[in-house]
């Protein structure tokens, strides 16, 4: 009974995790320009796909807030390219691209 306890109060500390970083993410996504709608759709995807340190690397691609408002989605993703991690920016650019097009929510 011990194991059973413990295996389901990891799964349940795992998801609770997984759940603060994609609102990181999203948070971040929003502070660099990005749309309520991308912000949410992209997170979801990036935070299943992307490790934790390549998720802190974007977090820093945050702009001041005046600066944020003028930021498009093609100025994220060129911030993104800067980062210098491949994996990083396919990922990046394909949920972009996929929850701009409505085709991922």
């Amino acid at each position: 009974m011990n194991k059973l306890a413990f295996a389901l109060m990891t799964l349940c500390l795992a998801g609770c995790a997984e759940r603060i970083a994609q609102s990181r993410v999203e948070s971040a996504l929003r502070d660099a320009g990005l749309g309520d709608r991308t912000a949410s759709c992209m997170a979801g995807r990036m935070t299943d796909r992307l490790t934790i340190s390549q998720l802190r690397r974007l977090e820093e691609l945050k702009r001041p807030a005046q600066e944020a408002r003028g930021s498009s989605l093609a100025d994220y993703l060129d911030r993104v390219r800067r980062v210098g991690d491949a994996e990083v920016v396919a990922v990046t650019a394909g949920s972009a691209a996929l929850c701009e097009t409505g085709l991922a929510r």
